[in-house]
C-alpha cells in the first residue's frame, strides 16, 4: 500500500481507445503509482483511461481497479500506473522527501 495525499489536481480522464469522451474533473489523491479521480459516469474494471495534468500538460495511462458511486452524479474511480511514476510536478512537490534519492554513497554498487 502506497502512502496517498489529498491532492486536488485538475486532470482530463479519458478512455485510452478514444479521445471522445474527455471530462475536465479532478483528483481526490494521488500516489506514487496512481490516482483517486471523480468522474460524471461509470467506468469498468480494467478499462484504460488517460488522465493529463492540466498544470503541466503530462498525461499518464492506467488502468481501472474500482469505482464507486459517490452521490447523484459523481463516481469515484481508482486508476493505477502499474509501469512508471507518477510524475506531475504538483505530486513532486508535496511527496516531498520520501521521493528524493538517495545519496550516492548509499546505493548499492551495480
Amino acid at each position: 500500500m502506497e502512502k496517498r495525499l489529498p491532492i486536488a489536481l485538475v486532470v482530463n480522464l479519458a478512455p485510452a481507445q478514444s479521445p471522445k469522451g474527455t471530462e475536465l474533473t479532478y483528483t481526490d489523491n494521488v500516489s506514487a503509482h496512481g490516482a483517486c479521480v471523480v468522474s460524471s459516469h461509470s467506468w469498468q474494471l480494467g478499462e484504460i483511461a488517460e488522465l493529463t495534468s492540466m498544470s503541466d500538460q503530462v498525461a499518464m495511462r492506467g488502468k481501472v481497479v474500482h469505482c464507486q458511486k459517490r452521490g447523484d452524479d459523481q463516481y469515484v474511480i481508482g486508476l493505477k500506473f502499474p509501469n512508471c511514476e507518477v510524475v506531475w510536478s504538483v505530486y513532486l512537490r508535496y511527496a516531498g522527501n520520501a521521493r528524493e534519492p538517495m545519496p550516492a554513497k548509499h546505493r548499492s554498487a551495480r
